[in-house]
This record gives structure tokens, C-alpha cells and sequence, in this order.
């Protein structure tokens, strides 16, 4: 075999040795106790971390970790799907009461702004009466869906001194 040839084989092969070999050795130059921040050892490392438990203990310490993170992971995706099932559902319900609201002769001349946060309407906005705002409050609590009205329609002055 040409020399040359053997060069350009070992050479690469050695120096990929090299890189991997850290991927693959283990870490025990600290004691299993090394103990940083004062506190027992138990406390500061989890099993699959302790050099001196057996391969097979890591292994299932590490997969318990894996299925924390897991579920952890799976109950952050529910609430963010419940979380979005919230609001289109507020959303939903906001476009309702205002939809019922501009259908009511009375009251669609009437700007009154509509807002749901967790099932409850909120009306805001200026009515010409009492009995326009109760009206109001009436017609968005009839919608499917809506838990509460908070009502805050203001009643408008309609005379003015000049």
C-alpha cells in the first residue's frame, strides 16, 4: 500500500476520532457530592445526573424526565387550544349582541361598543334613557353563551342649556 495513500486515510480518521471522542467519554472527574450551592447533594442533582447510580438507574430517571417535560408540554397545548376556544367563543358572542342590538329600532341608533372576556359583556357607551340601557343589557344577556352583562351605558342629556 502506497504510503502517501495511508496518510490520507489515517490523518482524516484520527481527526475525527478526536472531535467525537468527547460525545461519547464520561464526565467523572467531579465527585458524585460535589455540592456548589450548600445544599444536599439529593436536592441539586436528579438521578440522571448522579455519575455513580448505574447506567440502567439514569436511564429511567431520564426517561421520568422526559415524561414530565412531556406532559408539561401537552398541558401548556391544552390551555393554549382552550385558551383560543375562549376567544373565538368571545368573539363569537361579541358580533351576536351587536348583531341583535342593530336590530332593535330603538337602540341601533345608539353607539354602543360591546366587548366579552370570559362569557361577560360589556356595554359601554352613551343610550338616550334608562329604560334604552336596561333594553340593552336585556338583548345581550338573551344571546347563547353570555354568563353576565356588566352595564355601563351612560344616559345622554338630550337637552342643553345655552
Amino acid at each position: 500500500m502506497d504510503t502517501k495513500y495511508s496518510f490520507r486515510l489515517i490523518v482524516p480518521a484520527v481527526l475525527f476520532g478526536m472531535v467525537l471522542s468527547p460525545a461519547f467519554a464520561q464526565d467523572n472527574m467531579a465527585p458524585a457530592n460535589t455540592n456548589y450551592n450548600n445544599a444536599p447533594a439529593a436536592a441539586t442533582a436528579p438521578a440522571s445526573e448522579d455519575a455513580n447510580a448505574p447506567a440502567g438507574q439514569q436511564m429511567r430517571a431520564a426517561g421520568r424526565e422526559m415524561k414530565d417535560a412531556g406532559s408539561d408540554t401537552a398541558a401548556a397545548a391544552k390551555d393554549t387550544y382552550h385558551g383560543s376556544e375562549r376567544a373565538v367563543k368571545d368573539t363569537t358572542i361579541t358580533a351576536e349582541v351587536k348583531e341583535a342590538l342593530m336590530q332593535d329600532s330603538e337602540i341601533k341608533a345608539s353607539k354602543i361598543h360591546v366587548r366579552t372576556s370570559g362569557g361577560v359583556v360589556t356595554l359601554k357607551g352613551n343610550v338616550a334613557s334608562p329604560d334604552m340601557a336596561a333594553r340593552a343589557a336585556q338583548i345581550a344577556q338573551q344571546k347563547e353563551g353570555v354568563k353576565s352583562v356588566d352595564n355601563r351605558l351612560m344616559v345622554a342629556n338630550s337637552s342643553r342649556a345655552d
